[in-house]
């Protein structure tokens, strides 16, 4: 569990503590000890298996793929794609790939509903770069209608592993990915997904094949 579940959901235990040893009336107490489940629940942090294969780019984050679409970029074309985390999903978020935290930008923005497209741009965000050997992935933490807070562990110059955990959104949110041109896509929209375990693309230029990689995922 993410140790803001203790925060939050021991806190609220103590105020029901409070209020039944000042009212003595179950029904006070009822509320604080409800909030207090949700919290230790949403908070959650389950352990996942970790596809060892090189080249594999697993989801940063639980949800479902709501973007899956080539573009061009000042870098040249990137396949970008959009994940979806409601309020019920895990919000631990992970490393993609395995390499070199190259940037890490928070920037202040809006909090418009994450699936509004517009939401990437103008919301509240943290982009990380992880640089690889050959290529990068890039990712941004989107905050969304709910959330109000991001948070990212990692700092530029920082090694990460492939699935390791970089920190969280808190209450429904959006990862938004750019994926390097020589990927091959092994999901689609709609696609539900988990963080560190489903894989979304291969990097065919290491010498991963794309019949290879459908079989991993």
């Amino acid at each position: 569990m993410v140790r803001d579940g203790y925060f939050y959901g021991l806190g609220l235990a103590a105020v029901a503590a409070a209020l039944w040893y000042l009212t003595g009336a179950a029904w006070t107490v009822a509320p604080p000890l409800v909030l207090a489940a949700f919290f230790l629940w949403f908070f959650r942090d389950p352990s996942r298996k970790i596809p060892p294969e090189p080249g594999l780019i697993v989801s940063p984050a639980d949800g479902v793929v709501t973007e899956a679409d080539w573009i061009q970029t000042p870098k040249g074309v990137r396949l970008k794609m959009s994940i979806f985390l409601n309020v019920f999903n895990v919000h631990v978020n992970r490393s993609p790939i395995t390499g070199t935290v190259s940037t890490v930008d928070y920037r202040k923005g809006r909090f418009l509903n994450a699936m509004n497209p517009e939401s990437s741009a103008l919301n509240e965000q943290s982009l990380i770069v992880v640089q690889a050997e050959g290529y990068e992935v890039a990712f941004k933490q989107i905050a969304g209608l709910l959330a109000r807070r991001i948070v990212c562990r990692v700092k530029p110059g920082e090694h990460v592993e492939r699935g390791q955990r970089i920190g969280l959104i808190k209450f429904g949110s959006r990862v938004d990915l750019l994926l390097p041109e020589e990927s091959e896509l092994l999901v689609k929209k709609g696609t539900r997904v988990r963080g560190g375990s489903t894989v979304l693309a291969a990097v065919v230029a290491t010498g991963l094949t794309p019949e290879k990689a459908r079989e991993i995922a």
